[in-house]
């Protein structure tokens, strides 16, 4: 399953007054003036968060927002520290870099844009004569935190697919900072749980790249613990549920710790076999759980367990053996017999 923005789907708090509003607004004003109005904000740079841009404060390397500002000398372009600190050469002029230098003065401009994006709330501009027949009318500001999420998360996935991972880390911790502020403020809703789980679950996956694997797995437990308080009814929460408890799984066994590694990896195959039970079954999802089997049943091979790693390896070649998948879903026909060769291999490995 291709992973998605955590706030992609998201709909405001007060998105049903918007749309109320709107639709009043488009009515014939036969009767009295309208008591409310809402006020849709704007990036004065243009950075919205539905919108590919490179602006003035981004690094035209990894295409983020700069992190760490570093000057190249002596051309002065500007870039993050991590993506200029692997050239020679300036990448937008040629010219030779004889040394790089800190840019604290661009760095905290840009920090208090990000600090100021999506929070701003605007006047609505009106004439005089406007606001003496308005005097009493009530201005609902849009919460624009979601947008403001979505931003944040679009620039982190920027810098990691730059490997910039300090600015992704950056970025998504002022966003889980942004969504547990509002879980102070609004309880723990599912949408904000889901939204804070999947932020987490990110941050993690950066811990786990540099190497942090006591951070990553804080991070992975934590993104599961919210995960958990969300009804289960919602493919892209199943497959990250699931997938940040075998990551967990997958740091225990690097670590030796075998038994917890069980635990973790029996966890998502739970969430999975619940899934294809509950709902309609789908072939990514059955795929997921033959996997699942395949890794539990790996662990209790190493635990020395080989009758309950057989059981499992040949529940997983039955499910795969008997799945049907339509000739338009090439790619996933060949996720199938790619895993099926695999258990295939383990029933055989001795």
């Amino acid at each position: 399953m291709t992973p998605v923005c955590p706030f992609s789907k998201a709909s405001r708090p007060d998105d049903a007054s918007v749309k109320k509003s709107n639709e009043n607004q488009n009515k014939p004003n036969d009767s009295k003036p309208q008591e409310d109005s809402t006020i849709a904000p704007k990036c004065p740079f243009g950075y919205d968060s539905q919108t590919f841009k490179l602006g003035p404060l981004s690094c035209m390397i990894c295409q983020a927002l700069l992190f760490e500002c570093s000057k190249c000398v002596p051309c002065s372009h500007v870039y993050c520290k991590a993506c200029v600190s692997r050239f020679k050469d300036c990448p937008l002029c040629g010219a030779d870099i004889e040394k790089i230098e800190d840019d604290p003065n661009l760095q905290s401009v840009v920090d208090r844009f990000i600090e100021g994006h999506g929070r701003i709330k605007r006047s609505q501009e009106v004439t005089d004569e406007e606001e003496k027949e308005d005097e009493k009318k009530k201005v609902i500001y849009e919460d624009v935190s979601l947008e403001r999420g979505a931003f944040l998360v679009q620039q982190a996935m920027r810098a990691l697919r730059a490997n910039n991972i300090e600015s992704a880390k950056s970025r998504l911790s002022l966003c889980a900072e942004d969504v547990r502020e509002q879980l102070g403020r609004m309880g723990n809703t599912p949408e904000l749980c889901s939204q804070l789980g999947a932020v987490l679950g990110m941050l993690g996956d950066c811990c786990r790249a540099t190497g942090d694997t006591t951070s990553a797995i804080s991070y992975f437990e934590e993104s599961v613990d919210f995960l958990m308080k969300v009804p289960k009814d919602d493919l892209e929460i199943i497959h990250t549920l699931s997938v940040s408890l075998n990551k967990i799984g997958d740091l225990k066994y690097y670590e030796g710790d075998l038994q917890a590694t069980r635990s973790y990896y029996f966890q998502a195959l739970d969430v999975r076999r619940n899934a294809i039970n509950n709902q309609s079954t789908i072939p990514s999802q059955v795929i997921d759980v033959a996997i699942s089997l395949a890794k539990v049943a790996d662990v209790d091979r190493n635990l020395g367990n080989e009758d309950t790693a057989i059981s499992g390896i040949q529940e997983a070649i039955k499910m795969l053996e008997s799945l049907t998948i339509s000739a338009e879903e090439v790619s996933l026909e060949r996720r199938r017999l790619s895993v099926l060769e695999f258990v295939n291999n383990q029933l055989t490995k001795k």
